[in-house]
């Protein structure tokens, strides 16, 4: 048996299966694309990306649907316009037409000050929401700043929302600079209290417009 045939019969199971040690940069030299199905699972699909510029809000109300079972949304150095407020969303069954969708969540965060005199994990639970259809509050545990050296970046994951079986659940991590001075990281999660299938999400501030920032709406299969 000739070294190439040793070597590739060493790289396979008796089940007919390749091992992990099949694969490295020499075998997959000068490839320039992937057959469509070849790798499933886990991958992320950038399907659209806003960018915010003295607007009222950024809205998505085309691309969820059926075609992924989790939507990401990426927060990239959101700056609001009016100093001390809330980032917000919130989510529709009608495309947009009414963003209302009942809601119970729960919020936590972490913080520490600048001059390193104040920290903890902390519960607030006025940023909790119990069957409420109003926006969802996700900078919890202190309001984020309009200065040049404040902004938010994070993420928010929404599970199946085309579902129409189950609830529709989220999660969500930010990480922005407080008024106070203080950097935050707060976590807030929950679900939409709806059967109907969510089509359109929503972000806006609880005052004023958002400044600037972009978010990314990512498909994950």
């Amino acid at each position: 048996m000739g070294t190439i045939t040793r070597t590739f019969a060493n790289n396979i199971t008796t089940s007919g299966v390749f091992k992990p040690t099949a694969f490295n940069n020499a075998s997959f030299d000068n490839v320039t694309a992937v057959p469509e199905g070849a790798v499933e699972g886990g991958n992320m699909v950038l399907l659209s990306t806003q960018t915010a510029s003295s607007s009222a809000s950024i809205s998505f109300t085309s691309g969820i649907t059926s075609t992924y079972k989790e939507y990401m949304f990426i927060f990239n150095n959101i700056h609001p316009a009016t100093d001390s407020v809330e980032f917000y969303f919130n989510m529709s069954t009608d495309g947009g037409s009414n963003y209302n969708v009942t809601k119970t969540t729960t919020a936590f965060g972490a913080y520490q000050y600048e001059g390193d005199s104040s920290n903890a994990l902390n519960y607030d639970g006025s940023g909790d929401l119990a069957q409420s259809t109003g926006y969802q509050q996700l900078n919890d545990n202190g309001a984020l700043g309009n200065g040049n050296d404040e902004s938010l970046s994070g993420f928010l994951h929404l599970f199946s929302p085309s579902d129409t079986t189950f609830v529709k659940h989220f999660v969500s991590t930010v990480q922005y600079y407080e008024t106070g001075n203080y950097s935050i990281n707060s976590f807030v999660a929950g679900y939409g209290n709806t059967t109907s299938a969510i089509n359109a999400v929503d972000f806006k501030m609880s005052s004023g417009n958002i400044d600037a920032g972009t978010i990314q709406m990512f498909g994950i299969l």
